[in-house]
C-alpha cells in the first residue's frame, strides 16, 4: 500500500539521517540532518524503536546544546534551535525511562519559559512539545516534586489564563499536579491558582450549556484549603449561584452527580459557610441534603447496590452533605434552617440512614476492607452520636457488625487509606490509619444508657475492645 511505502521511505530517510549524524564533519551537516529527523518526528512517523535509535545517535547533548544556542544560521526563523531541541526532547519523553532523566528535569525552567513567552505562529509547535514533555515528566516518580519546586504550577496557571493554544492541556496538567501534590501547590502558588479558580467560577456561573456540567467535574480539583478560599468571597458566591442554578432544575443523574460532588468538596473545605443566610440559602441547603438523601436511598436500597461505575464516589459525596445536614439541624445560633425545615430534614435523613444500615447489614467479610464501608460506618456514627431515639431496633441489630468492624480495623489496621475518600475520612488526632471506633464512640456512649443495646455491646466484647483502645490512645498521648 501507499501508506506502507511512505513509511518505508521515511524509515530509510531516517536511517540515512542517523548515519549523517554519526559521521557529520561539522555542525551545519548535523543541523541539516536533525531538521529532517525532527520533521519525521513531528509528522508522527516514528515508532518506539526508531525513537530509541535517534536517542542513541544523539543523546541529550544535542538537544541541550540547541536549547542553549544563540542565533540560528542565516535565513532560519529566530526560534529554530530551540524549537528543534524541544521537538527532540518531546520525542525522547515518550519513553518513560527518559522522561524522568535528570537531563529532562533540568530543562523544566526552559519549559516554563516557553509557556510564558508571547504566542506567535512559530511558537505554537514549541508549546505543543513543551506540554508533551511536561505530561511525561508529571507521570514519573520524581517529576511532580520537581515541577512544583521549579515553578511550573505558576507557568501553567498563566498559560491557562492567557487562553489560546494549549490552554486546555495546561488546565489538564494543573489538575494532574493538584491530584498528586495539592498541599505543596497551594503553599507555593496560591495567588495564581486562585486566579484560575476565579476564572473557572466565572465561566461556571455564566455557562448556559454542557460546559456548566463539565466545569462541575473540573472545579473540585481547584478547591483550596479553607483559609485560602476565604480570601476570595466572590468565588464562593459564584460557586453557590452556579450550583443553585443546576440543582434547582430538572436533571439527569449524569448532570446531578458532578454537582453533588462539587457541593461536597465545598462542604469539606469550609462547612456551610459558602451558603448565604436568608430564605434562598436555607431552601438551597434543604434541597442539597434532600437530594443527597434521595441518592443514598436509590443507591443503597438496590438488591446489588453500587455496581455502577463511579457510584461509590457519588454516595460518599452525599454522606458529606448528610453530615452537614445533621450539623445544621443541631445548630442553635444563627441557624440557616428554621424549625419546620429541621423537622422535615431529620425525617428524610432518618430514611436515608435506614438505607445505610440496610447496606451495612449485607457487607460480607471479604468486603470489609472497602473504603466505602468505612465511609458508611463513619456517617452512621455521626447520626448515632446525635439522634438516639430513631432507628433503635435497626441499630441494635447492626451493633454486632459495628463492634466486629471496629475491632477488625483496630487490630489489623486498614489498607483503605490511599483512596479518594481517604481525605474525606481524615483522622487527625488518632494514630490509626482508619479509626472507626473514634466515630462510633459517641453513639456507643448513648446506647450504654439502655438495657438492650448495653447487653448486646457487652456480649459482643465491647468492654475489652474499649480497654485496649483506651490503652493504645493513652500510649500515643504519653509518647508525644
Amino acid at each position: 500500500s501507499a501508506m506502507a511505502a511512505g513509511s518505508a521511505d521515511t524509515q530509510a530517510t531516517l536511517r540515512r539521517c542517523l548515519a549523517v549524524l554519526r559521521d557529520a564533519k561539522n555542525d551545519s551537516e548535523q543541523f541539516a540532518a536533525l531538521l529532517l529527523v525532527a520533521k519525521a518526528v513531528r509528522a508522527g512517523e516514528v515508532d518506539a524503536k526508531t525513537r530509541r535509535q535517534i536517542f542513541d545517535a544523539i543523546g541529550f547533548t544535542f538537544p541541550s546544546r540547541l536549547l542553549s544556542s544563540g542565533q540560528p544560521p542565516a535565513g532560519c526563523p529566530p526560534h529554530t534551535f530551540r524549537a528543534l531541541g524541544l521537538t527532540l526532547l518531546a520525542c525522547f519523553c515518550t519513553d518513560p525511562q527518559l522522561a524522568g532523566h535528570p537531563q529532562v528535569l533540568g530543562k523544566i525552567p526552559i519549559f516554563n519559559e516557553v509557556l510564558l513567552s508571547p504566542r506567535d505562529p512559530e511558537s505554537t509547535c514549541m508549546v505543543e512539545d513543551v506540554l508533551q514533555c511536561l505530561s511525561a515528566v508529571l507521570a514519573t516518580a520524581r517529576g511532580p516534586r520537581e515541577l512544583v519546586a521549579k515553578g511550573t504550577v505558576s507557568a501553567l496557571c498563566q498559560a491557562y489564563l492567557k487562553g489560546g493554544h494549549g490552554s486546555d492541556r495546561a488546565l489538564a496538567l494543573l489538575m494532574g499536579l493538584l491530584a498528586v501534590a495539592e498541599a505543596k501547590c497551594w503553599q507555593r502558588d496560591a495567588p495564581q491558582l486562585l486566579a484560575v479558580l476565579s476564572k473557572l467560577t466565572r465561566d461556571f456561573l455564566e455557562a448556559e450549556d454542557m460546559t456548566k456540567f463539565e466545569l462541575c467535574e473540573v472545579l473540585p480539583h481547584f478547591i483550596p484549603p479553607c483559609p485560602v478560599l476565604r480570601q476570595d468571597p466572590e468565588c464562593l458566591c459564584r460557586l453557590y449561584r452556579g450550583l443553585a442554578d443546576i440543582l434547582g432544575s430538572k436533571l439527569s443523574h449524569l448532570q446531578r452527580d458532578p454537582a453533588l460532588k462539587l457541593a461536597a468538596g465545598l462542604v469539606q473545605a469550609c462547612g456551610a459557610e459558602w451558603i448565604p443566610a436568608g430564605s434562598a440559602g436555607s431552601k438551597f441547603l434543604a434541597l442539597l441534603v434532600n437530594l443527597a438523601c434521595v441518592e443514598v436511598r436509590l443507591s443503597l436500597e438496590e438488591p446489588d447496590p453500587l455496581e455502577v461505575e463511579g457510584k461509590k464516589e457519588v454516595v460518599t459525596a452525599c454522606y458529606v452533605l448528610m453530615e452537614m445536614g445533621i450539623q445544621e439541624c443541631l445548630r442553635e445560633e444563627n441557624p440557616l434552617l428554621d424549625q419546620v425545615q429541621k423537622m422535615q430534614l431529620m425525617r428524610i435523613m432518618e430514611e436515608a440512614f435506614g438505607a445505610v444500615i440496610f447496606y451495612l447489614r449485607q457487607v460480607k467479610q471479604e468486603g470489609i476492607q472497602d473504603p466505602f464501608v468505612f465511609a458508611s460506618v463513619r456517617v452512621l456514627g455521626a447520626w448515632m452520636a446525635e439522634e438516639t431515639s430513631s432507628l433503635k431496633q435497626e441499630i441494635c441489630e447492626l451493633l454486632p457488625f459495628l463492634v466486629c468492624y471496629a475491632r477488625k480495623l483496630f487490630k489489623e489496621g486498614s489498607p483503605a487509606v490511599n483512596h479518594p475518600q481517604a481525605e474525606l475520612a481524615s483522622t487527625e488526632g488518632s494514630a490509626l490509619p482508619q479509626d472507626a471506633l473514634r466515630f462510633l464512640l459517641p453513639g456507643f456512649c448513648h446506647l450504654t444508657a439502655e438495657d438492650r443495646p448495653r447487653d448486646i455491646l457487652v456480649s459482643e466484647g465491647a468492654p475489652a475492645l474499649l480497654w485496649e483502645y483506651f490503652l493504645h490512645q493513652w500510649e500515643v498521648l504519653t509518647s508525644e
